[in-house]
């Protein structure tokens, strides 16, 4: 059982971690990890501040988690107290929370705007717009729910590709570990890049993701199918995906007319043939773009696109940047972990640092 942290410093910003029963216990140890790691460097560097943070809940005491975990909420909500900075912890039966904690929508629909930052976790984006805060919002939130959001809160700008997003004081994050991620931009605002890099070193991560949540391996998507006759067609796709390859060469392959091979393939993977093939093409291409200093002319080529124009629209749609921006872009992150090991091509800090 995991109890309040405080980070110990002059002036400690006021944190305030809201949890519930059933919340994901890796988004919650993983912005307390952040704010704990952040304290840390912050007293190194001999600067005024770190984290003062008070786990809360609608009812105090030991709140159970998705996992074997629970944590120790010393506060209820609180009603007059001012408010710093709020993390709301998201669950992954978050329906089934909106109906049991209509207390915390209630809260947060009192005292959401009295935040200096007010943050909802990967699903908890459903308790805020449940509350009406995201209504013509920008909102982020696990890419596997964001279908769900939009279809019960069609007021709510759902964007399924952000790791993060910030609207005025209201910031919404992606699934589970993109907590971490909120929580290192929170640092980073709060005292610097430097020390960002430090806790983001100290970690093991980076301090800001090239691309977006649509970044995951179609084939590793693909690893879950069941059906044998599928994982064939899948195989055969991974071994040819760039060359050309039409709806009618996979329903051949399959063995199947192609109405029923599409209806078979959409629902044994959840998207259709072509999306599929378009995915493993993305993927080499990134690759390409990553590892090598290829034209991009000859990564379209190899990737199976039929021209680079192409590629660039479907970079365009998928990852909102070209592909020559994601190669910018991912090696610039690259750099930046390179920074926190080496201390090489580091820009000179505000501050001295030890």
């Amino acid at each position: 059982m995991i109890q309040t942290v405080s980070t110990p410093s002059e002036h400690p910003r006021s944190v305030a971690l809201v949890v519930y029963p059933g919340f994901k216990a890796l988004e919650a140890i993983g912005v307390l990890a952040v704010l704990k790691y952040a304290g840390q460097q912050v007293d190194r560097a001999g600067l005024n501040g770190g984290y003062s943070v008070t786990i809360m809940a609608p009812a105090p005491g030991a709140v159970p988690s998705d996992t074997l975990m629970s944590l120790e909420a010393s506060a209820p909500l609180p009603e007059d107290d001012p408010l710093g900075t709020v993390f709301i912890v998201g669950a992954q039966d978050i329906e089934t929370v909106l109906k049991r904690e209509t207390e915390l929508v209630d809260w947060c629909r009192r005292r959401a705007f009295e935040a200096e930052r007010f943050s909802a976790l990967c699903t908890s984006s459903f308790i805020l717009a449940a509350a009406g805060l995201l209504d013509g919002r920008r909102a982020a939130t696990h890419w596997n729910y964001a279908a769900r959001l939009r279809e019960l809160f069609p007021e709510v700008d759902v964007d399924a590709n952000a790791i993060f997003l910030r609207d005025g004081t209201f910031w919404t994050s992606a699934g589970v570990t993109a907590a971490i991620d909120l929580a290192l931009a929170f640092v980073e605002e709060d005292f610097g890049r430097d020390i960002a890099l430090r806790v983001a070193r100290d970690m093991v991560m980076y301090l800001k993701r090239p691309g977006g949540q649509a970044q995951f391996s179609t084939m590793l998507t693909g690893q879950m199918s069941g059906s044998s006759g599928m994982r064939d067609i899948q195989t055969w796709l991974n071994m040819r995906f760039d060359q050309p390859t039409t709806l009618d060469d996979m329903a051949t392959q399959a063995k199947m007319s192609v109405r029923n091979f599409s209806r078979a393939f959409s629902a044994e993977f959840g998207l259709t043939p072509m999306a599929y093939l378009e995915g493993l093409r993305c993927d080499r291409a990134k690759t390409l773009l990553l590892d090598t200093d290829l034209p991009m002319k000859i990564v379209a080529f190899r990737s199976g696109f039929s021209s680079d124009e192409q590629m660039r629209k479907v970079f365009r749609r998928r990852f909102s940047l070209s592909p020559r921006d994601y190669r910018q872009s991912s090696r610039q992150q690259i750099w930046s972990r390179a920074e926190c090991w080496c201390g090489q091509r580091q820009a000179a800090p505000a501050r001295p640092l030890p």
